[in-house]
């Protein structure tokens, strides 16, 4: 298993990251590392909060069951969509060219992936400024929400390396105070009383709860080839997939549960701050500074690749990443954010129909998959446009939006999968428009000292 060490060094503090070409075999790393990435960027505050939700409203083994549904759920689709990432060694705003939404569809990939997680980045820097406070109230509020954003900022504008660093030091610690808190607090009651105990809140149904849980993390399925495309193998992708989601969920969803059984409420951020004090707080700070590093991230690559698109120009991700950051920031401590909520939640529902079409593409219409894997660089041509795909994306989010049976996200999953292998096998699945790619060259901090290969010449379209 390769080492952080071992990883190419980032001589930059501005590091591109191969934000617009694909990730060389040089930058890949070994597949435990890439989980403790994963597992660090669900096992956050927000987690806890699910798992006291669900605790508040289910008992303990019905709860169980809603996880475990839920994780497979995220586990499946984080595995198909993470594969296309890893085999292509490309982000996923970027792969979406070749996987169903064209040149132009993927810039709306990118600009909807680049405003919810910035919208989430700012957020949670808010979350963490209250927690701040609590410690250290020598700065007010506003001041600490800028202060945790740029700190996050400043470790992203170095890369996928620099983040790595900050798995290996928080995830561990994140563990270690998680488990302090929740042995100090269920020290008092018994495991076997409280997995046996009934709810304290109004009943949450066995769906309600799947819903939450497979919900909840949706966005980050999504975005997996963000994370797997610095992936070695598809066994690496399986692997990492399901020890960090596995235990993401598991290990912080279920303490959450017993918590919430223990003290009859689902405020678990009390419950724990009460519990060890500002120890409490430091779990909550550690867990929500390993998400945000990758909801900046994430934002960036798909803010990139909508510049690139829509203005024709490559900027270095750093650079994005520093004008989100401030911007995020900045929005964190005017409060402006808090209103913003709404609107990324109804952004959640627009993302779950991507991965379904990405892997109806890729796996099974497979209309532009020989020009992607054939090209050494990225393929020389994409399609503008595919109308039919804008269609089902959008049929697709209505469904989980509107339709209350069953699990919504799941819901527009399949029937964006359903709905483009359809229409890929009746020959509807067409591109209007072809576009050029331009190569992008290795930009300074990239890790790689020459420029991204020459594509090669396109192959005729396939059948």
């Amino acid at each position: 298993m390769a080492s952080a060490a071992s990883a190419p060094p980032a001589p930059s503090v501005v590091v591109d990251d191969h934000s617009l070409s694909r990730v060389p075999a040089s930058a890949r790393y070994g597949w435990f590392q890439v989980a403790v990435q994963r597992f660090g960027q669900i096992s956050a505050l927000s987690q806890f909060l699910l798992g006291a939700t669900l605790g508040f409203g289910m008992g303990f083994w019905q709860a169980f069951w809603a996880i475990t549904l839920g994780a497979v759920i995220l586990e499946i689709v984080s595995v198909f969509v993470g594969i296309i990432g890893m085999r292509e060694g490309l982000n996923t705003s970027v792969i979406a060219r070749w996987t169903g939404f064209g040149k132009a569809g993927s810039a709306l990939v990118g600009l909807a992936i680049g405003l919810s997680l910035i919208g989430w980045f700012g957020i949670q820097s808010g979350v963490s400024a209250a927690g701040l406070v609590a410690i250290l109230p020598i700065l007010p509020a506003w001041a600490w929400s800028l202060v945790f954003g740029l700190l996050v900022t400043a470790i992203v504008l170095r890369g996928f390396h620099s983040m790595q660093w900050l798995a290996n030091v928080t995830v561990p610690l994140f563990l270690i105070l998680v488990g302090w808190a929740v042995t100090v607090e269920l020290s008092q009651h018994s495991i076997a009383e409280l997995a046996a105990k009934a709810p304290a809140g109004p009943e949450l149904s066995f769906v309600a709860g799947t819903t939450l849980v497979a919900g909840g993390f949706i966005v980050g399925a999504v975005i997996t080839p963000d994370m797997t495309r610095f992936n070695r193998s598809v066994g690496d992708v399986v692997k990492q997939t399901a020890l960090g989601v596995t235990l993401g969920e598991y290990v912080i969803g279920l303490a959450g549960v017993l918590l919430a059984h223990a003290v009859g409420s689902s405020d678990i951020t009390r419950v724990i701050t009460s519990s060890v004090g500002w120890v409490g707080i430091l779990v909550i700070l550690l867990g929500t500074f390993k998400i945000n590093d990758w909801n900046i991230y994430s934002s960036s690559l798909g803010v990139t690749n909508f510049i690139d698109v829509v203005f024709g120009r490559k900027v270095n991700r750093g650079v994005v990443t520093l004008v989100l950051g401030v911007v995020g920031s900045v929005l964190a401590a005017v409060g402006f954010l808090d209103a913003f909520t709404p609107f990324l939640i109804v952004l959640g529902v627009v993302f779950p129909p991507i991965a379904g079409i990405m892997v109806a593409e890729y796996f099974v219409v497979k209309r532009w998959r020989r020009e992607l894997s054939e090209s050494e660089g990225l393929p020389a041509t994409s399609p503008t446009w595919v109308p039919a795909t804008l269609v089902i994306w959008a049929v697709a989010a209505l469904v989980g939006y509107f339709v209350a049976v069953g699990i919504p996200s799941i819901n527009s999953v399949v029937i964006a999968f359903v709905l483009y292998v359809i229409a890929g096998k009746a020959g509807w699945v067409r591109g209007v428009g072809v576009s050029r790619t331009e190569q992008a060259p290795a930009a300074v901090g990239d890790g790689t000292t020459s420029e991204a290969p020459a594509a090669a010449p396109a192959p005729a379209p396939a059948p």
